[in-house]
């Protein structure tokens, strides 16, 4: 039957292990798994980790979902956005919660809500150990860019966390079938702490250096500023940046220096 939200449901037990896997998991670990589906990855998660909290925002699903764990004590399910939820509190109170050790996170997640997941559990107050997504293979190979073709999204990442490709996923590994292939990436916060001021000023720089395409960072920056261009020029010099500099160009350290000067 047909989802309301027409997920695509992952059947390719050979992917599943390889998961599991990738995420290493141990007896006493806590995992919060996104989109658990009809529940195939989530029992699978059960049985390698000590508690798996799964998050389903499709009402149609949490049934089948209810009925097919009822006996598992390892798994708890939960009908909820996981973008809507107060995350921090979730943590906190969930009866699996391990208070010695952090949580990871599995999950197969549409294009759409991509980055808003990502930067939702990068940026909370209780960051995960790591995170295992799978994603369509362009957001994929965005996410891991190098300086020349960063985006917005490449930095979100990369600004908070280590992120590396580990294995493509065929279409023909879900039902119904979707018109894409994915990958499946790794995701490692840094254990630095980010202070939130310069985190919002460094995000308020890049958006602004992105802020057209087809201009030079120092005509973004001087537009989005509204500050002379040739003093925008001047700055950018100090950090062995020219005037016909993209902001593609830029790494993350790159920006992080712009921002204190700007």
């Amino acid at each position: 039957m047909p989802t309301k939200l027409g997920q695509n449901f992952l059947r390719d037990t050979t992917v599943i292990q390889k998961i599991i896997q990738s995420a290493n998991l141990q007896p006493d670990d806590f995992v919060i798994e996104i989109g658990p589906g009809e529940g195939v990855l989530t029992e699978a998660l059960s049985v390698a980790a000590r508690k798996v909290l799964a998050i389903e925002i499709d009402q149609n699903l949490i049934p089948a979902l209810q009925k097919k764990f009822v006996q598992n004590k390892k798994v708890e399910i939960l009908n909820e956005d996981v973008l809507k939820i107060n995350l921090e509190e979730k943590i906190r109170n969930s009866k699996f919660k391990n208070q010695n050790s952090f949580y990871k996170v599995i999950a197969n997640i549409p294009y759409y809500i991509t980055s808003p997941i990502i930067r939702l559990f990068l940026e909370s107050e209780i960051p995960p150990r790591e995170m295992i997504l799978m994603v369509q293979k362009e957001v994929a190979e965005r996410i891991v860019e190098k300086p020349g073709k960063m985006s917005i999204l490449a930095l979100s990442v990369q600004y908070y966390a280590a992120a590396q490709i580990l294995f493509p996923v065929p279409a023909k590994a879900f039902l119904p079938v979707p018109k894409v292939d994915s990958i499946v990436i790794k995701i490692i916060p840094r254990p630095d702490q980010k202070n939130p001021q310069e985190t919002k000023k460094f995000f308020r720089v890049v958006r602004a250096g992105f802020s057209a395409k087809r201009k030079t960072l120092a005509n973004n920056l001087a537009n989005s500023f509204h500050l002379n261009k040739q003093e925008i020029e001047n700055k950018i010099s100090l950090i062995k940046l020219t005037p016909l500099t993209r902001a593609q160009e830029l790494s993350v350290s790159d920006w992080k220096k712009l921002a204190e000067i700007i």
